[in-house]
């Protein structure tokens, strides 16, 4: 139960999304609604929930490792498509093998992402990890984004500043340090109390 109430975050982060720092402070950057240059934990919650609620298809406030895999797949689609419209720049219905040429810097870093290097599988066990006991519960992920603001929000202010946001990568992984220890704890705790077999 714990695995999974640890990777639920990751989870609401990650059904579609990436966690690499670069990409956390532009998910972080995006998540100021209002863009009043600071992010309040509703934006921030709603953010980190955005994608794990588009992907609970029924709206019962759980996600199915199969909704998660049709939001995946219907966000594939939406992406081909938006690059299909970058490439075709005279508008024509079709690309050339100019159009085509002049975008592969630009196709050439998207296709490095979306080859399944180790960030991708990193994504893909983790997700693994939180459907192997179940759907996920979006109000567990949402809780969970909550007490992740809470982490990042350094002075208390009820925001997240620019130092706070370029602060977020080093203080939510020293926060899963923590938890990691804590279960480590807890686990040599258990066995050490657990009674010996006959």
């Amino acid at each position: 139960m714990k695995i999974k109430t640890l990777t639920l975050v990751a989870v609401g982060t990650l059904v579609l999304a990436g966690t690499a720092n670069a990409q956390q402070q532009r998910g972080l950057g995006r998540a100021d609604a209002d863009a009043d240059g600071r992010i309040s934990q509703a934006e921030f919650v709603a953010a980190r929930t955005a994608r794990l609620t588009e992907a609970d298809a029924n709206r019962d406030g759980q996600v199915t490792r199969e909704e998660a895999q049709a939001a995946r797949q219907a966000n594939r689609s939406e992406r081909r498509g938006q690059m299909f419209a970058r490439l075709d720049a005279d508008r024509n219905g079709s690309i050339s093998q100019a159009e085509f040429e002049a975008a592969r810097p630009e196709r050439a870093g998207q296709d490095a992402q979306r080859r399944g290097g180790p960030r991708m599988q990193r994504q893909e066990r983790r997700a693994g990890r939180a459907f192997a006991q179940g759907p996920v519960q979006v109000e567990q992920v949402r809780t969970r984004a909550t007490e992740a603001f809470a982490t990042l929000d350094a002075d208390r202010d009820g925001y997240l500043s620019e130092i706070e946001r370029q602060a977020a990568p080093a203080r939510m992984r020293d926060a899963m340090r923590e938890r990691r220890a804590e279960r480590r704890a807890h686990r040599s705790g258990a066995s050490r109390s657990a009674p010996a077999s006959e």
